[in-house]
């Protein structure tokens, strides 16, 4: 009897895809599940709008929903470009006149784009998901928010705070609860069933645990291999592992609290290449969707590694040959784009050969050079997959 994974390699062809590529990713994507490191993982690639392959490895099946975490934040970002491409949106507005509350302790010249492109100086502000429902709580968040830096003058991930901001912001423009506009001008246009940014009670049954493994290298370690020690940040394992609680998956994290299959992350990525729906409408036109792919972080870099930063509005872009830092293949192109997310989630479009790609796994490798390297050669073998 044919194997789910032979029957794959067997319609490659005709998909226009390099078998023995094919092969190499389907075997890299299934080595920790073998290796017994991994409990569950999915892989899923897209193309011309359709979604030519999606393969569930150990525990998790095709229609499992795992959280993708900072993934979450290109669909967040989405949803506000369509408020921007409608007029009711400008990048440049500051954020304190569209959220008064916001308005303090220097904030207030921060701009929209700034949110986006994480330059707006506040990369550790705390907020508890669970505050967001309660509007007293969370308008003292915004309110008793400091900064860290000058806005503008420096990069610095914000892991979750910029964009429950720019959740606030879709809320106050259209008046709608961010969750639903996402769901009701994205996610339903799209026909994406198996995505939820605020997983209701009835999906619940669908959604992967998360789960830690392996051993965090030591200060020495990491010194050993010539690499910077990571600096402590709110993503935490308390943090992470919190997103087994129905109450927390339910609040819908804008910057990284989604849920997803790998098949119908990898169709949204295709959709951010063409701009269209299930049904033929245009959601963003091709002027939109160019002008939020381009770079606003000019020379800034990362603290880490000193790379260029390469945000646009909510998006990475691959650039130039030190992609891989900025979570890319190497194999991508320059013109590649995307968001991953905490515990080795990857997600990208690559408009050059018009692949999309997704990987999910529920378990977070403590190791986090193995678990970087495990998605530098998934998403260099993907982008190969094309000649």
């Amino acid at each position: 009897m044919q194997t789910e994974k032979e029957r794959i390699l067997g319609t490659a062809s005709e998909l226009g895809l390099v078998v023995d590529r094919l092969k190499a990713l389907l075997d890299r994507s299934e080595k920790e599940i073998e290796d017994g490191l991994l409990p569950a993982a999915q892989i899923a690639m897209a193309r011309n709008g359709n979604l030519l392959f999606e393969y569930a490895f150990g525990r998790a099946n095709v229609d499992s929903l795992i959280c993708i975490f900072s993934a979450t934040k290109a669909i967040t970002s989405a949803a506000a470009w369509l408020l921007i491409q409608d007029g009711k949106l400008s990048e440049t507005e500051q954020v304190s006149e569209i959220i008064p509350e916001f308005a303090t302790n220097g904030k207030e010249t921060i701009t929209v784009d700034q949110l986006f492109t994480h330059t707006a100086g506040f990369p550790s502000a705390p907020f508890a998901p669970l505050e967001w429902d309660d509007p007293t709580r969370r308008f003292g968040r915004f309110s008793k928010w400091r900064l860290n830096w000058q806005p503008g003058t420096q990069f610095e991930y914000h892991p979750s705070s910029s964009m429950w901001v720019i959740a606030e912001i879709i809320e106050r423009k259209t008046k709608i609860d961010f969750r639903s506009f996402v769901r009701e001008n994205i996610l339903g246009k799209l026909g994406l069933k198996n995505i939820f940014v605020g997983l209701p009670d009835e999906e619940m049954n669908r959604a992967l645990d998360c789960s830690y493994v392996g051993d965090a290298l030591t200060e020495d370690e990491y010194r050993n291999l010539g690499m910077p020690v990571p600096p402590q940040t709110e993503v935490t394992e308390e943090a992470i592992l919190a997103f087994n609680r129905s109450d927390v998956r339910k609040v819908g994290v804008p910057g990284g609290g989604g849920f997803a299959s790998a098949g119908d992350l990898a169709l949204f990525y295709q959709a951010l290449i063409s701009g269209g729906s299930k049904d033929g409408e245009q959601l963003w036109s091709e002027e939109t969707l160019s002008d939020v792919k381009r770079i606003r972080t000019g020379g800034l870099t990362d603290l880490m590694f000193k790379k260029p930063a390469n945000r646009a509005l909510g998006l990475i872009i691959s650039g130039d040959d030190s992609r891989t830092f900025r979570g890319f293949g190497k194999t991508n192109s320059p013109s590649a784009f995307g968001h991953n997310g905490a515990g080795g989630q990857i997600a990208w479009a690559d408009p050059h050969t018009g692949i999309s790609f997704t990987y999910l796994t529920p378990a977070h490798d403590r190791n986090s050079i193995r678990q970087g390297s495990r998605g530098v050669a998934l998403s260099s073998l993907a982008a190969s997959c094309v000649d």
